[in-house]
């Protein structure tokens, strides 16, 4: 099919950019008659060319299931078409996100300039300056699946095709790969934040810090800049303010070496990650830094409640992503 051609090849170079995505996260779909093809939960979007990483789904029973509000919808799972489902995967887990954009073709990403802004209490109010002329909508904060779902059909209107979902992300539609792309960098454009610069790692000290311990230095420079900005750090220490963080960080980020974390920042000094850590830990530890070099000291922030953490990692749908290697 050339148009889920067109979707692989998109989401291979989004899911490249650490701006846009990390690791596993963020997710695209097309549907195409009467089938949702959408990323698999766990797989990563910069390997779509690579191999097959979508997930067939009925779309019209996932429709239903959301209009009678079935438990179903949490996972998606019961609606993926198995006589097309090659790689035996499941649906991501925020499928019903794509599910109710009505466009052919969704594109949700963790866009990091996106989350900088949707972390703030007036999150709304802000956006607005900076999203006239789009048809967009803003939904507070949910937990992916049936949750988001509701909050998403709450605030649904006729011709919206952008919506930011607060402490989370992004996620644009359109009736074609090319024209979501383009959507896509026009929104990304619109919501950039200045970055503070931040203080380059002293690696051969970080090298030393690592003797006869089971941790080396961060490859990326971006990644130190958790341990090296001073706000981001406070920031990002005790609180949690989006669910990949937490997912794959834990609550806050660890700062020394008790329990043998996957990744420690030292503060002023640089990060450290444990040798046998997922590969997703270093892309969520930039991410962190990165959102948070994009956050100001007078800026309002709203973290994820102690509620909103143990909803998302007691969830079905998590405790499967975090089986798989990611």
């Amino acid at each position: 099919m050339v148009e889920l051609d067109q979707l692989r090849a998109l989401s291979a170079r989004v899911g490249a950019d650490p701006l846009l995505v990390q690791a596993a996260g963020g997710n695209t779909s097309l549907k195409d008659q009467g089938v949702m093809w959408i990323k698999a939960s766990g797989t990563w979007l910069k390997d779509a060319l690579a191999r097959d990483i979508f997930v067939p789904l009925d779309h019209a029973a996932i429709m239903a299931a959301l209009a009678r509000n079935d438990p179903a919808c949490d996972s998606c799972t019961a609606f993926v078409r198995t006589d097309l489902n090659s790689t035996g995967l499941r649906p991501s887990i925020e499928t019903t996100v794509h599910a109710l954009m009505p466009q052919r073709v969704v594109v949700h990403v963790h866009c990091v300039n996106t989350i900088a802004w949707a972390i703030r209490s007036d999150a709304e109010a802000r956006l607005a300056e900076r999203l006239q002329g789009f048809d967009w909508a803003f939904i507070p904060y949910a937990r992916p699946g049936l949750p988001l779902a509701d909050a998403i059909a709450a605030r649904l209107r006729p011709g919206v095709d952008v919506l930011v979902l607060g402490n989370h992300g992004l996620a644009v539609a359109a009736e074609s790969v090319a024209a979501a792309e383009a959507l896509l960098d026009r929104v990304v454009a619109a919501v950039k934040r200045p970055v503070r610069p931040a203080a380059a790692p002293d690696r051969a000290a970080l090298e030393a810090l690592c003797e006869g311990k089971p941790y080396r230095p961060a490859e990326m420079d971006e990644t130190h800049a958790l341990a090296t900005d001073p706000l981001a750090l406070k920031r990002g220490e005790r609180a949690v303010f989006y669910p990949d963080h937490v997912v794959f960080l834990g609550v806050g980020v660890a700062t020394d070496f008790v329990g043998d974390p996957p990744l420690v920042a030292l503060p002023g000094e640089g990060v450290l990650i444990r040798n046998d850590a997922k590969p997703a830990i270093e892309p969520m530890g930039r991410c962190l830094a990165d959102v948070m070099r994009r956050v100001e000291p007078q800026d309002p922030l709203t973290a994820l409640t102690e509620t909103d953490i143990d909803r998302l990692v007691n969830w079905d749908a998590e405790k499967y992503r975090q089986t798989l290697k990611v």
